[in-house]
């Protein structure tokens, strides 16, 4: 059986999920069972988890899944057999998907935004909103040096990168120079040629053979942390 507070939790958790797909933050939670501090919410979502009322969605920040809700909730909200509109039964409503979701992408070491260096491979990983990626596979690499500052790509940056093996010109890519090294570049073709260019007037760009540069991926975003 919940408690008071756990059934009343339980219920504004399902109430949110319902009216916008976004689970409410802690700091909502807490204003509306009207606690002094969150981490009473933290002990009631931990009973509910235990109680298998709820569940964390795994890679996701804030985002919880009701799994069911107290007897007396179910049987109010539970629609009769005959329950139609135009002779057609109403059909359950469908949970909207939580528009919160935190994906983790992996972590590819560190892109040169100046000459090519070697992008190293590795099993880290990096917590990105959903909201900055759209479809398909992504990588994250860490940007090291200047060469793009003028596209607001700086060193220390994260660029999140789509998986792709074609660009049109104008499009920043992380570009593979003879099986060896990576870099992130303005992609440009000219005469049968691939010129990389910089976004720093004080870098030249890079010109090489058609056959030594593979596009690995396009630019989708970018995340700085502020230390």
């Amino acid at each position: 059986m919940l408690t008071a507070k756990q059934r009343e939790l339980l219920i504004f958790i399902q109430r949110k999920l319902e009216e916008s797909g976004i689970s409410p933050s802690f700091e909502e939670m807490k204003d509306a069972l009207d606690l002094k501090s969150k981490s009473g919410v933290h002990r009631l979502i931990s009973a509910l988890e235990e109680r298998g009322f709820i569940r964390r969605l795994p890679n996701r920040a804030r985002a919880l899944e009701v799994l069911k809700q107290p007897d007396d909730v179910t049987a109010s909200r539970a629609a009769p057999a005959n329950d139609a509109v135009g002779g057609m039964v109403t059909p359950p409503r469908t949970m909207p998907e939580a528009a919160n979701d935190v994906i983790e992408v992996p972590l590819h070491g560190r892109i040169a935004a100046g000459a090519p260096i070697e992008a190293l491979e590795d099993s880290q990983s990096l917590p990105v909103p959903a909201a900055l990626l759209g479809a398909g596979e992504h990588y994250a690499l860490e940007v090291s040096g200047d060469s793009m500052i003028e596209a607001g790509i700086f060193d220390g940056d994260y660029a999140l990168v789509r998986k792709t093996d074609t660009a049109r010109d104008g499009e920043i890519v992380v570009a593979l120079v003879r099986n060896e090294e990576a870099t992130l570049k303005y992609l440009r073709h000219e005469n049968g040629k691939i010129r990389l260019d910089p976004a720093n007037a004080s870098h030249d760009p890079q010109i090489y053979a058609d056959h030594e540069v593979q596009v690995q991926g396009k630019l989708a975003g970018l995340l700085r942390r502020y230390h």
